[in-house]
C-alpha cells in the first residue's frame, strides 16, 4: 500500500505596488491659454473578473505548455477567495491565518495533516475533501496594485516557485479569489488540488516553458520580489527557463544552457523545487535563469539533457522576447 502523499507546492509572490498618474497637456494657438485634462481612468473590472481572467489565464498557459486543464472547484474557489479576504483585511501577504484576526477562515488542525501551512484546513472548512490514497495541493498568491488577473497570473507564471505550483501536471482542480485591502492593494489567490497523483504526463515525460517557437516573451525577472528569491545575489536578471515532469517523478540535469541564436551560452543559475520532505521522489523540475537581462526582439536557442525517471531525457527549442 503506498503512502498517503500529503505534497504541499506553496510559494510567495509580491508584486511592488506602483502608483502611475497621466496628464494630457495641449497649448492653445493665438490667446497662449493651456489646459490639462486627465486621461480616462482604466475600465474598472470587478474581484469576480480578476478571479476568473487569472485562473482562465493559468489555464491557457498549461494547455499551451501542454497540460490538462483545471476544472474550476466551487471548494476551493471558496477556499480561496476566504483566504484573498483574509488578507485583504489584515493587509498582509501570508500563506497562514492567525486564529482571531479579521477574516479567519483556518488554521492546521495538526496530526494527521502535518503540513506546516493551514492549506489543507481552510480547503476542508471549505468543503473539498481529499481522498484516502495520494493527494497533491498547493497555493500561490500575489499582491499587486495592478486590477489585471491576467497580468497577476503572467507575473506568478515568470516568479520561478510559483511556476513549479501553477505547472504541476498532475492538479486537477482549483480555485481563485481576489479581494481588496483599504490601502488598495489586491490580494490574487489561486488554491490546487489532485486527488490522486495519476493525472499528469506519465513517467519519463516531461514539458518546457517557454514553449517552442513562443513570442512576447519578457526579458526581465526581478528576483527580489520572489519569496523564496530564487536568485539571492542579483534583482535584475533574465526570464526563467524550466521543464515540468510530474510530482512523483525525478529529473536531472547533464547540461542545460540558453544563447541569444548565433551567439554564445549565458551565464545562469540553475534552480530547482524545494523538496518537501513527505515526497518519496526528488525534484520533478528544474530551471535556469539568465543573470544578465535578456535583449529585446531576441531568438533565444535553449539546449537541455539530462534523465526523467532514470531514462535520458533532452529537447533543443528556441523562443524570442518582447
Amino acid at each position: 500500500m503506498c503512502p498517503t502523499r500529503r505534497t504541499s507546492l506553496r510559494a510567495r509572490y509580491l508584486i511592488p505596488l506602483l502608483l502611475t498618474s497621466s496628464l494630457l497637456a495641449a497649448c492653445g494657438g493665438g490667446g497662449g491659454s493651456s489646459s490639462t485634462a486627465a486621461a480616462p481612468p482604466p475600465p474598472q473590472v470587478s474581484l469576480a473578473q480578476q478571479a476568473t481572467d487569472g485562473f482562465n489565464q493559468f489555464n491557457l498557459r498549461r494547455q499551451q505548455v501542454g497540460l490538462s486543464t483545471l476544472s474550476r472547484n466551487a471548494f476551493v474557489d471558496t477556499a480561496a477567495q476566504g483566504h484573498s479576504n483574509y488578507q485583504a483585511l489584515n493587509d498582509t501577504i501570508t500563506h497562514t491565518q492567525t486564529v482571531g484576526k479579521p477574516g479567519f477562515t483556518g488554521i492546521n488542525l495538526g496530526p494527521p495533516i502535518t503540513d506546516p501551512t493551514d492549506v489543507t484546513n481552510r480547503l476542508s472548512v471549505a468543503g473539498y475533501q481529499f481522498g484516502p490514497g495520494e493527494f497533491a495541493y498547493g497555493e500561490v498568491i500575489a499582491k499587486t496594485g495592478d486590477t489585471s488577473g491576467v497580468n497577476a497570473a503572467n507575473d506568478l507564471i515568470t516568479a520561478i516557485f510559483h511556476r513549479f505550483v501553477i505547472f504541476e501536471p498532475v492538479f486537477t482542480d482549483a480555485g481563485a479569489g481576489a479581494a481588496t485591502s483599504a490601502s488598495g492593494a489586491t490580494y490574487f489567490t489561486t488554491d490546487f488540488t489532485a486527488n490522486g497523483l495519476t493525472s499528469g504526463l506519465g513517467k519519463g515525460k516531461f514539458v518546457v516553458y517557454p514553449v517552442n517557437n513562443q513570442s512576447d516573451i519578457p526579458t526581465t525577472f526581478f528576483s527580489a520580489t520572489e519569496t523564496p528569491r530564487p536568485v539571492p545575489n542579483h534583482n535584475e536578471v533574465g526570464f526563467p527557463i524550466s521543464v515540468h515532469a510530474d510530482i512523483t517523478s525525478t529529473v536531472t540535469v547533464t547540461t542545460f544552457s540558453v544563447q541569444p541564436r548565433g551567439g554564445t551560452p549565458l551565464t545562469t543559475q540553475p534552480v530547482f523545487p524545494e523538496v518537501d520532505p513527505t515526497q518519496i521522489s526528488g525534484p520533478s523540475a528544474a530551471a535556469i535563469i539568465p543573470l544578465d537581462v535578456l535583449a529585446a526582439g531576441t531568438v533565444y536557442d535553449v539546449t537541455f539533457s539530462g534523465t526523467v525517471d532514470g531514462a535520458a531525457a533532452s529537447r533543443s527549442w528556441s523562443f524570442t522576447t518582447k
